[in-house]
Formats: C-alpha cells, structure tokens, sequence
C-alpha cells in the first residue's frame, strides 16, 4: 500500500471535481489499493470494528476493498451484498464474508483513475428470473458505457463475462464529470446519471451541454434497457420530450453538471440528486415522485442558486440545500434517505456527505426546502465516494480509501 493514500485521492478528485480537464489519467486504485479482510462482520450483525456516534447510530465496517466506489444488491437476496471496484471488478459478500472469486471482472475493458472506472451497477427488477444486471463504466476510448450482463446459470455468484452487450454510450468529453450512476427507479426504468462533459463551465458547444436538449449529457436519462428489434434499449412514451424533434427522448431531467450519485425513496419514489458544483457551490436536489419529470436543475447559468452565466435557465428548479466551499467542501457525495427499520434515529432523513470534508450529515428534505440539517457526529471519512443501499433497506458509506461501512443502531 503506497503512503498517504487518503491525500492522494483526494487530490486528484478534487482538482477533477472542481477545475477544468485533467490531462493526465491517475490510476486511483494504486493509491489506495487495500489489502485483506480483517474487519468484516459476521452473518449475525456482530462487528470486530465500530465507530460510536454521539448518538443512536453507529458506523460498523463489513470489509475492505480496492477503491470501492458503490454498493448494491438485487432485490429480495437479504444475503449478498455486491462491492463495485473502481478499476474493473465487482465483489460479493455473502452472510457478511467476502467470497474469493469475483462475480465479473472486466478491469481489461475499462479506463480507471480519478473520475472514471468501473462506476455503478443495477440489478433489473426481475433479476431472480431473467439474470439481467447492467453496469456503467469508462471504455478505452474514454466514452460512458452501460452494458448489460448475465449472471451465470450455474452459480449466483459469477456473472456470465460473455453476455456483454453493450446498452448506451455517451460521450466521455473530458477525464472528469462522467456521472456514472444507473439506478432502477420504482417505475421499474433504468435512470443514467450523466456529466455536462467535463471540463470548466460546461465549455462544450456554445451554449453547453447540460441545457442543450439535444444532447445527452448534462441530464438524468430514462430508458427501458431490454433491447427492442434492432435497437438495444426502448424509450418509455412518458419520458418528457418524447415525440420532439429538437430534444432527445431519452432525457427525463437536465441542467446538471455531474450527478455522481443521485437516489429514490424506497418508501415513497421521491428523487434526491447529489450535483456536484464547481468553484463555489455543492446542491442537493429533491423531487417528489415523478415531479422531477422534465424538471431543468439550472446549470450551467446556475451554480446553486448562484448565477454563473447570464443565460436563460427557463424554469430553473432550486436545490433544497447548498454546500459552500467556503465551509471546506469540494464535491458532493449523494445519499438515500433511510427506510432501515433498525434505524429510528434516522428514519425519514436524508443521509449525505462530501468527498472532501468527509462529514456524514443528515437532512429532512420536502418539495422546494430541507429542515434539520445536522452533523450525525460520526468519525470523519476520508475520501467519502458513495453510498448504497442493500435489499433490506440498509445503508452503507464507501471510503474510496477501502473501507465499506454500514450504518447500524448505536
């Protein structure tokens, strides 16, 4: 493991997050490249390794990974829990225990550092029957992939490596602002986090590129990924631009400059979106369900609800809270809003945090504001790049350092 991998992470996201292309590729991973599994938990909940809070909650590790990025599980399966890798690889922990082979590795096919890597995965809702799961990823020439896979017929715990097919891909502008995020909403539709391109000031194209409904990046798209004929996805009719000639269908939200990671309500379907900001402001955005159809998030004439170009942003939607930078945060880092019913300390709150303040927060959102944002008074994460969320509504922290945390009752 090299010295100080925390510093060097957060060196290279931050000026990625912040300023304009890198022009050159970090490979995170080998920074913080983790060794062993000292720490994971058993099946029963008990843990070798917790960080008390000040309060009723507690932060419990299940293991250490190569630069973890998210963490997710199909629905219904209470017993695995499947680590993303940033550099290609996907892990399972099954009862609480790493399994020793990994369920895909496709670390050959993708470009990792900084902002790009083998960025997400989604289970399709009818995972159980028909094996279908999709990842999102950098390709060797830089472009956003989403592909779908197979799990195996024979064993639930390897993905099929030859099922690939490729779903979408999208512009990859610059090394940075890559989105990332595919997430499966309660409408059973696939919904793709995209960045603006990358870059300062969403430089590309004369009005850039998350305005401009003619491109896809800059937006949260929406799609059924099954493909259809010769097509490899369908676009539902509901999606807000459907039918228009000067739009692209696939769109659902626009004026967002990197939603890195954005989340639905287990509970209700209302929509949170972590957009990351520039030089000045980071936002959370909130809709309740389905009122995010359509709705326009205001960049790049808006960062926060402060004006960065004196351009139209036609019926611009404010965020319910703002991060400054002037309080120490670089790059907002999403959460869920917590339905574990092990969690009342937490129940109905959002839970949310910074890549480089490494502070765990919670807010009660509601249309147009947010109450009660507070520290959860938890240790300090370095490099906290993600949050998951697993088939019975727990809710884990990612340290891109290699640790995976869950969020327990204190």
């Amino acid at each position: 493991m090299l010295a100080r991998p925390a510093v060097i992470a957060r060196g290279i996201l931050n000026a990625m997050h912040r300023h304009a292309a890198v022009a050159v590729l970090l490979i995170v991973a080998f920074a913080v490249a983790a060794c062993g599994d000292e720490d994971s938990e058993s099946g029963s909940g008990t843990a070798n390794a917790a960080t008390k809070a000040s309060g009723a909650v507690k932060l419990v590790s299940v293991g250490t990974f190569a630069s973890p990025i998210y963490v997710t599980a199909p629905r219904g399966d209470r017993r695995r829990l499947f680590v993303v890798e940033q550099e290609g690889t996907i892990r399972v922990l099954r009862s609480g225990r790493k399994r020793p082979k990994p369920f895909l590795d496709i670390s050959s096919r993708v470009t990792a550092g900084g902002e790009q890597g083998l960025l997400s995965m989604a289970f399709a809702p009818d995972y159980a029957k028909s094996r279908r799961f999709y990842v999102n990823y950098t390709d060797s020439a830089g472009k956003q992939r989403v592909v779908e896979y197979r799990r195996s017929t024979s064993d639930p715990e390897r993905a099929d490596a030859g099922s690939a097919r490729t779903v979408l891909r999208y512009d990859g502008l610059e090394a940075n602002h890559n989105g990332g995020l595919i997430v499966f909403g309660p409408d059973k539709l696939l919904y793709v986090g995209t960045g603006d391109g990358g870059g300062a000031n969403d430089q590309h194209g004369s009005r850039g590129n998350a305005q401009d409904l003619t491109t896809l990046e800059g937006k949260l798209l929406r799609i059924d990924p099954r493909a259809s004929g010769a097509r490899p996805y369908r676009v539902p009719a509901s999606n807000p631009f459907t039918g228009r000639s000067d739009a692209r269908s696939e769109i659902y939200s626009y004026g967002l400059r990197n939603p890195w990671r954005f989340s639905f309500d287990r509970s209700t379907g209302d929509l949170t979106i972590g957009d990351v900001g520039q030089n000045a402001i980071e936002e959370i955005d909130f809709a309740r369900k389905g009122k995010a159809r359509g709705a326009n998030y205001g960049w790049r004439p808006l960062e926060g609800n402060r004006r960065n170009f004196d351009e139209p942003a036609p019926g611009a939607v404010a965020p319910v809270l703002e991060l400054r930078h002037s309080d120490d945060n670089c790059s907002v880092t999403g959460g869920y809003v917590v339905r574990d019913p092990k969690l009342p300390a937490l129940k109905g709150r959002y839970v949310y945090g910074d890549f480089c303040k490494g502070q765990l927060r919670s807010a009660k959102l509601s249309a147009g504001s947010a109450r009660d944002d507070r520290s959860l008074g938890l240790k300090k994460i370095d490099n906290l790049a993600s949050f998951g969320e697993d088939a019975s509504g727990r809710v884990y922290v990612i340290s891109l350092s290699g640790r995976v945390y869950r969020f327990a009752r204190g």
